[in-house]
């Protein structure tokens, strides 16, 4: 485990990384300082070999309930969201394995789009999604407005900014916000077996999935298909897929190493 002032950072001999949001008295609300110590703790995922799967929660009650008033620079919201929550929200995104939001309390503002912008959200059934931006008569950022939509519909992503309202775990799960709502003891143990899981996946076709799946929103039909098979054509030169027919035509259990 590495210590930083605000957050928590830990690369698993297994090949999982942990972030976690620490500041519990705040509700894990983000500073220029924590973002800086994210950016830190990213690029350690990105450069250590072996990494396979991040998974990012919340110290205390709180996931993140987005950004700290108290340390805002208020002539200058704009710039904060091009230098912090941006470059946050495009690295979770293209992250070469899966990320995992594991959403223990309250998710607010940014803190809401940030889980949103991981591949898979599991969340406890006493947490809640809120965009609370249109309270300060501002607008969602990182990501909001482009997650939103395409996760509830037009219709609900224009109600949930405009009105603001809490959005429980058990209705994010039915409206396919998020993957899945878990009681809260069962959040740990949820999220730890899906790490486990993806720590012997094949991590580089899971990367080329989320590329995929990410730019098939852009693109029609055509250019989708041209570009599965593109994909497949690299996820085939992969050594877990050779590892991964060799194993099925000699029925046993395959060992991925996610190369």
């Amino acid at each position: 485990m590495t210590d930083f002032k605000n957050i928590h950072f830990e690369l698993s001999d297994n090949g999982v990384a942990r972030l976690i949001f620490n500041r519990p008295d705040k509700l894990n609300s983000f500073t220029d300082e924590m973002h800086a110590e994210i950016r830190d703790a990213l690029m350690q995922v990105q450069t250590t070999s072996g990494v396979r799967c991040l998974v990012i929660t919340g110290a205390g009650r709180g996931f993140c309930a987005g950004q700290d008033l108290g340390d805002l620079d208020f002539g200058a919201l704009g710039d904060t969201v091009a230098e912090n929550y941006n470059p946050l929200v495009q690295t979770l995104v293209n992250l070469d394995m899966p990320v995992i939001a594991a959403v223990n309390g309250v998710a607010a503002g940014a803190g809401a789009n940030i889980a949103l912008a991981c591949d898979i959200v599991v969340a406890a059934r006493s947490a809640s999604f809120v965009q609370a931006f249109c309270r300060l008569g501002l607008v969602p950022d990182a990501g909001g407005t482009w997650s939103l939509p395409r996760v509830v519909g037009g219709p609900r992503a224009m109600a949930l900014a405009m009105l603001g309202e809490k959005i429980s775990a058990e209705q994010a799960e039915q409206w396919g916000m998020i993957w899945r709502c878990v009681d809260d003891e069962n959040l740990t143990a949820e999220v730890d077996a899906l790490a486990t899981h993806f720590s012997t996946a094949p991590t580089t076709g899971l990367a080329y999935m989320k590329k995929l799946l990410r730019m098939s929103w852009q693109n029609s039909l055509d250019s989708q298909l041209d570009l599965e098979r593109d994909f497949q054509n690299a996820a085939s030169q992969t050594s877990d897929f050779k590892e991964g027919v060799d194993a099925f035509l000699n029925k046993r259990p395959p060992e991925l190493t996610g190369s």
